[in-house]
């Protein structure tokens, strides 16, 4: 055999390249068609607040001529800007509480034994499938006859300051900290309440801020309850104030309401968008031990 062949021979044959897997077109088109169709209320609902009401159960889903009277007319006709100063107020005032008081009681169960823990854990849980309008009767007593809190907002922070869900949320993110750094800490003569709020609570910022979110897109479209307790126009908010301007058949302002709409949307946007990256973290991590 020549030099030549054995070249030849020696020399590996070429690997062959794999096939590209062809991209999922189906699930695709199937993830796309479901997102728009997500999406096309909120699409329309900004559309409408640009019309005159004339122009909004027209033929057209595009404004002819685009403005923004009606949100000029709503704060100009309605006490929106009151609204929504009390939403603001009532949604960051609970929001507040609420995270102090349930990642007190979630490291509480997660660090700390007592008796009765488990049975008391247990308790709480159970009360989380009690729905809310089971106890609305008696809650509204309550508020009225004992502690006279109609028209103001507390009917609406102080009932949800220790959530079960909140309680069990930060319970499950608190049992990843080690116990090791907490020991260390009261080694260091650091008292309980230092060991929480300058150790424990830098820790727990993304599943503060996860829970955050959630507590306050609740509280802002919160409807039902403020709607029974907040009778006077001056301290409804903007959810209550939206349903409101429902009139009889043929005499509802859609266009004022749809520029509501608009104006209730954009402050969870912007809370949402701030503080999304805490948001997945603190929910992927919350997950990772039970």
């Amino acid at each position: 055999m020549t030099r030549t062949a054995v070249q030849a021979a020696s020399v590996p044959a070429p690997a062959q390249r794999k096939p590209r897997p062809r991209p999922p077109i189906l699930l695709y088109t199937v993830v796309i068609a479901v997102s728009a169709f997500a999406v096309l209320p909120f699409v329309w609902m900004v559309l409408s607040s640009l019309k005159p009401l004339t122009e909004i159960f027209g033929q057209g889903f595009l404004p002819q001529n685009p403005s923004l009277d009606n949100f000029r007319r709503l704060f100009a006709e309605t006490p929106a800007l009151r609204a929504l100063f009390n939403s603001f107020f009532i949604a960051i005032l609970s929001t507040a509480g609420s995270l102090l008081f349930c990642s007190l009681g979630g490291y509480g169960f997660a660090k700390f034994n007592f008796p009765g823990k488990n049975a008391l854990f247990s308790v709480m849980l159970v009360s989380m499938t009690i729905p809310f309008v089971v106890g609305l009767i008696p809650t509204f007593i309550m508020m009225r006859n004992w502690f006279h809190w109609i028209d103001t907002p507390w009917p609406l922070v102080v009932p949800g300051l220790a959530n079960a869900f909140g309680v069990f949320f930060m319970r499950q993110y608190l049992s990843t900290v080690p116990d090791e750094l907490l020991d260390a800490a009261r080694i260091d003569g650091a008292s309980e309440p230092t060991i929480f709020f300058r150790v424990v609570v830098p820790i727990i910022t993304p599943a503060l801020a996860s829970l955050g979110i959630i507590f306050f897109m609740a509280s802002w479209n919160n409807y039902l309850w403020p709607n029974i307790v907040l009778r006077d126009p001056n301290a409804q908010t903007l959810p209550v104030l939206i349903a409101g301007l429902q009139g009889s058949a043929g005499r509802t302002p859609y266009d004022l309401m749809m520029a509501g709409a608009v104006v209730s949307v954009i402050p969870m946007l912007i809370v949402f968008l701030a503080l999304q990256r805490y948001f997945y973290s603190g929910i992927t991590a919350g997950a990772v031990k039970g």
